[in-house]
């Protein structure tokens, strides 16, 4: 059984993404090698694989790439025909906006960042119908947050309970200490009822 290998031996960008990395590892990898640590954790992975694989210590810009807009959501007067921009920020200004136009309830959550950060070109009014929206959907019993793909391990905490009700979360935090010495063929590591026989061994 293969036990993951330290970071600073892998020498392609495929053999990197076969393991699991924390973001502070890739950080510190990605400065080790002289490359920009900023940004998220995959794009940090995307930089050191090219990297690996081309010896560029930039990524290829796309074809037709826009500049981004200047507009300041920390102090521009906002409107319900503000047009949501491609450097959008939750900040205080637009979080008076909402609470003026929504009520004093109104608090920024995760679904609704999101929502905000993929809609460019939408207005806030827009962004108001759409906050009472998912409002209104997390209220509907038996709701359930959605997980983005790459939130692996809440999505394996999920998983893991509701498959062991009996078990809790320090049986989740250990045996996901195991899974992710294992390689797997993307980096991505899923709950598997297997994964209870793990063992610090790796087997």
């Amino acid at each position: 059984m293969e036990t993951r290998p330290d970071i600073g031996t892998l020498t392609s960008g495929a053999e990197i993404r076969r393991w699991y990395w924390r973001k502070d590892e890739l950080t510190a990898h990605a400065r080790s090698l002289g490359l920009t640590a900023s940004g998220g954790k995959f794009a940090i992975l995307d930089r050191i694989a090219h990297f690996l694989d081309t010896g560029e210590r930039t990524l290829p810009v796309a074809e037709g790439a826009k500049p981004r807009s200047r507009f300041d959501w920390h102090r521009e007067p906002l409107s319900p025909e503000t047009t949501i921009t491609d450097n959008y920020k939750n900040s205080q200004n637009v979080r008076r906006f909402f609470q003026a136009r929504i009520g004093p309830d109104f608090r920024f959550n995760i679904a609704f960042m999101e929502w905000m950060t993929s809609n460019v070109g939408r207005t806030l009014d827009d962004a108001c119908d759409a906050y009472r929206s998912i409002q209104a959907l997390a209220n509907t019993p038996g709701f359930k947050t959605d997980i983005k793909s790459h939130n692996q391990f809440n999505q394996y905490t999920r998983d893991f309970l509701a498959d062991n009700p009996d078990l809790g979360m320090a049986d989740v935090r250990r045996i996901w200490a195991l899974k992710t010495t294992l390689p797997s063929p993307d980096g991505r590591h899923v709950y598997d009822r297997a994964d209870l026989g793990l063992r610090s061994d790796g087997s």
